[in-house]
């Protein structure tokens, strides 16, 4: 597995290896020695799954004071993942970073603990497998609006599918306050 460092601060990027043959592919989706080699020793408590069509945009989210670490992977279709680094003291702070994230590359993207998150699917369908730090709290989560003009993220595609939850959220210098 190569692990490649991203933009933002303590982000990595993961290519693990697939084996091809006539049947079909091979892939370890999660080994803990390989990820802990690679500096993430924060146990990883909750799966979660989401499947979505073309188009939904999820985000951006994040939990105020359990933060989560998350490994995100995509085991069906492509999204585009979106990360920003919503630690006051970080040099990253208010940064973003956009990657492609599908079933064919197989990437895994890390976000340590006081990251936001959300991601724009690009495939008729993704089903979306994200392991976490600590468990979701519904009362301490947070969000900030996916199109907040001073964060200024360059989403591939314009979003045909936002909850009410998203659409309405605040801009991202009230929700992080």
């Amino acid at each position: 597995m190569r692990v490649i460092p991203c933009q933002l601060n303590d982000c990595l990027l993961f290519a693990p290896t697939r084996f091809h043959d006539s049947r079909g592919f091979f892939q370890e989706l999660y080994r803990t020695a390989d990820y802990a080699a690679a500096g993430i020793n924060e146990p990883l408590v909750q799966d979660n799954w989401s499947r979505s069509v073309k188009g939904v945009l999820r985000g951006m989210h994040f939990q105020r004071n359990a933060p989560q670490g998350k490994l995100v992977s995509v085991l069906r279709g492509e999204i585009y993942d979106v990360a920003v680094d919503i630690r006051p003291h970080s040099a990253s702070f208010g940064q973003w970073q956009g990657l492609l994230l599908s079933e064919h590359n197989g990437h895994q993207l890390w976000l340590p603990p006081g990251f936001a998150h959300g991601f724009l699917v690009l495939s008729d369908v993704a089903d979306v497998l994200y392991k976490t730090s600590s468990y979701y709290h519904s009362s301490d989560e947070g969000s900030f609006r996916w199109d907040d003009a001073n964060l200024a993220i360059n989403w591939p595609a314009a979003p045909s599918h936002i909850s009410d939850k998203d659409a309405s959220a605040a801009l991202f210098k009230d929700a992080i306050a």
